[in-house]
């Protein structure tokens, strides 16, 4: 640091930075840039997280999979063996079940699985209910009452099967087969004819 630079006042615009103008220019020559590569070229520029070729750190990290836990739906589920405790013609919703201490929430949403038999006349309002805990349910004359309801149906249509065109029955004749549609028609076996070779002269 010198003093001049320290009490000068400075300049409003400064020079520009000028390149390529002789070895003794200080910046001649190679313009700063140094020699060859990547770096030297015009129009380059370093993408994110690139270590001048090498494996970058993000491929060289060890990958666990993808995981749906942020996305996942998440219920408070209920076998149909557990809605016993319930009265006849009762509503069951999740706030009876947790009244009644059958489960501990862990979610808004309420899900009724089919696992052992229900007894009672209920009248189910949940978010999911299974088809096996549907049947049961209505089996025991009971109502369901479905909110969200699946965005696919559990069993899947047939897909109806287009039929191929047939194929062509009748097929190109052969000698041996014009041969013995001859032989058929006389009632005798006749041999197949023999193909005729035209001779040629030699030279």
């Amino acid at each position: 640091m010198n003093l001049n630079t320290v009490l000068g006042p400075g300049t409003r615009f400064p020079d520009r930075r000028r390149v390529g103008r002789g070895t003794g220019s200080g910046l001649g020559k190679t313009s700063g840039k140094g020699h060859k590569g990547a770096k030297a070229r015009s129009g380059w520029s370093s993408r994110a997280a690139y270590e001048g070729g090498q494996m970058p750190l993000y491929r060289r990290l060890p990958k666990k999979g993808f995981t749906n836990s942020e996305f996942r739906e998440r219920y408070t589920v209920i076998n149909v063996r557990d809605l016993n405790a319930f009265d006849e013609d009762a509503r069951v919703d999740l706030d009876a079940i947790l009244a009644k201490g059958l489960t501990s929430k862990t979610a808004e949403m309420l899900k009724v699985l089919g696992d052992g038999e229900l007894e009672k006349r209920l009248h189910v309002i949940a978010d999911r209910v299974t088809p096996s805990a549907r049947l049961k349910i209505e089996k025991a004359g009971g109502a369901v009452e479905e909110k969200h309801k699946p965005a696919y149906p559990s069993v899947k249509p047939k897909r109806k099967r287009i039929p191929s065109a047939p194929k062509p029955t009748h097929a190109k004749a052969t000698p041996a087969t014009k041969a013995k549609k001859a032989a058929g028609a006389a009632g005798g076996a006749a041999k197949p004819a023999k193909p005729t070779h035209k001779k040629t002269e030699g030279k």
